[in-house]
């Protein structure tokens, strides 16, 4: 590390995994490894296995028989509850391993990884309150002859498909809850991102999870990824990724009538009323927009700004980015870190471009920075835009941010809710009838007020319109997976039919 700046020294060499099922690491063997290499320095960094179908279905055989026997689902909430506590001390110990090993993976900021690594710990530790908090209810209104009961159990079998951008995170937004409703799980993270998902299977077999109960494998989204969705011993799937590919897992589902839940894109409004603090709110659409290099689903991409304050905001959002810090994601003072593929990044460089052509006016930014290693772009800002240009419409998935006009309210909620998708929204107002109005009718999951990508697992987080179904974290997110069963208890004799 060097002393001065903090930043961390790249390892010497890459790290190699095997997989993890049934309690146990799996070698690779004569399996195929794949390479991951740093987006930032362009050095090997990890190698995972390339799992196969065969590897896949051995897994999901494992968590069935894991389920079947109650190992983990005939537990007390009590009991589950205590080891998730232990698999956030599990977290905590390793954290510092698990941000770094983030952070070469995916090219965001060592600082990032570090904060995201702790806030996940803190969601093991909500789950755990959960897991005890998980109830039915009853039905004592159906006269002295009969009660009625409601349960809810564990829905069986999960795959879990997560994505490359927030690995760790999305990973302990999902896999805490699952487990404090009595599943099992298959889990298959991105192949360029799986490092840290493989270490919380152990870290939680440390903390006493039983063997089979959560499972690893890895590979591609093409081909394990794919024949999760078609399995027809999985009860449950959930995805978190493009809407193109949620849209595949739909289709694929039907084989089984499996359950999906589904986290998929975003194209967020920001929308900035005269009467807010503007510093504020140029600081927040800033964040919004640079926050793990703008790839991110719940990212503020479309400022939608009054008319009459627009020229000043524009300024003040060219004068912050400025300022921004785009650079080595080993170095703690990065704010913006590297684009996370060479495929990514030319994708974010030709949006960048069709806005240029399609006459959008460009503020800030507009490529990459200049470096001689890893894929880094500059925050860019493109202003005079109107609904029908794609970088308006299509999810770009990095730091760009568009800027359009509006002079009334109707005029706003109609600009914010002109999209396919309905992940979340930002407001920003300091009038509270204004607010209250507008989080009403703005079509999001997730709205913030005077804030923007704020909260903890306590409450919801899911999609309206294309941007997905069903939720996750919170008491919701237990009871997402779980099935709903209906028991009526007849009391005294029975009047005879025959």
């Amino acid at each position: 590390m060097d002393m001065n700046t903090g930043k961390i020294e790249l390892p010497k060499q890459a790290r190699e995994f095997g997989f993890f099922v049934d309690g146990k690491w799996v070698s690779a063997g004569a399996r195929k490894l794949i390479e991951r290499r740093s987006p930032a320095h362009d050095v090997a960094v990890t190698r995972i296995t390339r799992c196969t179908v065969e590897d896949l279905n051995h897994a999901v055989s494992v968590a069935r028989q894991a389920f079947t026997d109650r190992r983990w689902s005939g537990l007390s909430g009590t009991d589950r509850a205590a080891v998730l506590l232990k698999a956030a001390e599990g977290i905590r110990a390793r954290a510092e391993e698990l941000a770094l090993l983030e952070t070469l993976e995916s090219g965001k900021g060592i600082s990032q990884s570090r904060g995201e690594v702790l806030g996940a710990a803190s969601i093991y530790e909500y789950a755990a309150g959960a897991a005890r908090a998980l109830h039915g209810d009853t039905f004592n209104n159906l006269g002295d002859n009969m009660l009625g009961l409601v349960t809810r159990e564990p829905i069986g079998v999960v795959g879990l498909i997560t994505p490359w951008n927030f690995p760790f995170f999305i990973l302990s937004e999902r896999v805490p809850f699952i487990l404090a409703s009595g599943c099992t799980i298959v889990a298959k993270p991105s192949e360029v991102t799986s490092a840290t998902t493989l270490v919380m299977a152990e870290i939680l077999s440390d903390a006493g999870l039983p063997a089979g109960v959560f499972n690893v494998v890895t590979g591609s989204g093409s081909e394990i990824g794919q024949a999760m969705t078609e399995h027809d011993d999985i009860d449950m799937l959930s995805f978190t990724g493009s809407t193109a590919v949620g849209r595949r897992a739909l289709l694929a589902s039907v084989g089984n009538f499996k359950k999906l839940g589904l986290e998929l894109g975003g194209k967020n409004p920001q929308v900035v009323f005269a009467d807010a603090d503007l510093d504020e709110a140029a600081d927040g659409v800033v964040f919004g927009i640079c926050f793990n290099a703008g790839q991110c689903c719940v990212s503020g991409s479309r400022l939608i700004v009054e008319k009459s304050v627009a020229a000043d905001f524009e300024a003040r959002i060219a004068e912050k980015l400025s300022r921004v810090r785009v650079g080595d994601p080993l170095d703690p003072r990065t704010q913006v870190g590297a684009i996370v593929t060479e495929q990514q990044h030319d994708t974010i460089l030709s949006y960048i471009g069709k806005g240029r052509e399609e006459g959008a006016r460009l503020v800030c930014g507009g490529g990459p920075l200049v470096t001689d290693q890893g894929r880094f772009v500059m925050p860019t800002v493109f202003s005079d835009v109107t609904m029908d240009m794609a970088v308006a419409r299509e999810e770009i998935f990095g730091p760009v941010l568009t800027i359009s006009t509006f002079e009334t309210f109707d005029e706003a909620m109609e600009l914010a809710n002109d999209t396919v998708y309905g992940l979340a929204a930002s407001i920003w107002t300091k009038n509270l009838d204004k607010a209250t109005n507008a989080f009403r009718r703005v079509q999001a999951g997730r709205v913030w007020v005077n804030t923007t990508i704020a909260g903890g697992p306590d409450l919801p987080i899911g999609g309206f319109k294309q941007s997905g179904h069903g939720r996750e974290t919170g008491i919701y997110g237990v009871e997402e997976y779980t099935e709903v069963k209906t028991v009526h208890i007849a009391l005294g004799k029975r009047d005879l039919w025959v």
